[in-house]
């Protein structure tokens, strides 16, 4: 691998290793973390130090530099979608009481690039913790997003690893052609016991995919699964109509 593209990955896989579990670290703990040597280590974390993409905080530790935000905002504004479907995902959150969230197809990687937990409460009916409330990159095989994704793209699904016994339960040669049809993913139990999604198609006026809107639930509000897809669709819907469609499948 050439040493400017390994020098590059090498940084990524730094970066990657700030999220909102982990928001700073120290040179040795990320050393651990990473199977690095501290030495070579410091050097690449001063380098991104320099470049504002990491600040050093006190005691030696490291975290996200206001730089990012710099280019998350060029990301968003170069997305003429996003912010219609942030706000149906928030209003959404609201009307529900649910983790709601947009994800994006990345290569074969299910991205959320937006979430939202406002419209849950501890003690609402939504309450209980459910799984990915953090997770940027989410499993594809496991997820109603990643589903949806996987099949409108026309992809072959992963069938590892096996969170639960749910998780490919069901072939995916018999899985794909109805969330197709459908334009619904719906899993149960697939990556934790208890959670469950259901996710729908966010499209462009030109009826392009652009990303899936989806929601997050204890299973136990499955039993709401008819009026929760109708909420999500007219939200797609309002996405895409605000982007020039005037008809939909």
């Amino acid at each position: 691998m050439p040493r400017t593209l390994a020098t590059v990955e090498q940084a990524v896989r730094v970066l990657e290793c700030f999220d909102a579990d982990h928001t700073q670290w120290s040179l040795s703990d990320l050393a651990r973390h990473l199977d690095l040597p501290t030495s070579t280590l410091h050097e690449q974390l001063g380098t991104l130090a320099q470049s504002g993409l990491l600040i050093r905080s006190g005691r030696g530790r490291y975290r996200l530099g206001w730089r990012l935000l710099k280019l998350s905002s060029a990301l968003y504004g170069s997305l003429p979608w996003y912010s219609l479907a942030h706000a149906e995902m928030e209003r959404l959150a609201r009307g529900t009481h649910l983790l709601a969230f947009v994800s994006v197809l990345q290569g074969e990687q299910v991205i959320c690039i937006a979430r939202s937990v406002q419209g849950r409460g501890g003690a609402g009916p939504g309450g209980a913790v459910v799984e990915g409330e953090t997770r940027f990159e989410l499993p594809p095989h496991a997820t109603a997003s990643g589903k949806l994704l996987y099949a409108l793209a026309g992809l072959p699904l992963p069938g590892a690893p096996l969170f639960t016994a749910h998780t490919c339960a069901e072939a995916w040669a018999e899985q794909a052609p109805r969330i197709r049809a459908e334009r619904l993913a719906v899993t149960r139990d697939e990556w934790a016991k208890g959670t469950s999604s259901l996710a729908v198609p966010l499209r462009g006026g030109d009826g392009e995919v652009l990303a899936a809107l989806g929601v997050s639930l204890p299973t136990s509000r499955l039993r709401e699964r008819d009026a929760l897809v109708r909420r999500l669709r007219d939200a797609a819907d309002e996405v895409a109509w605000a982007l020039g469609a005037r008809s939909f499948p």
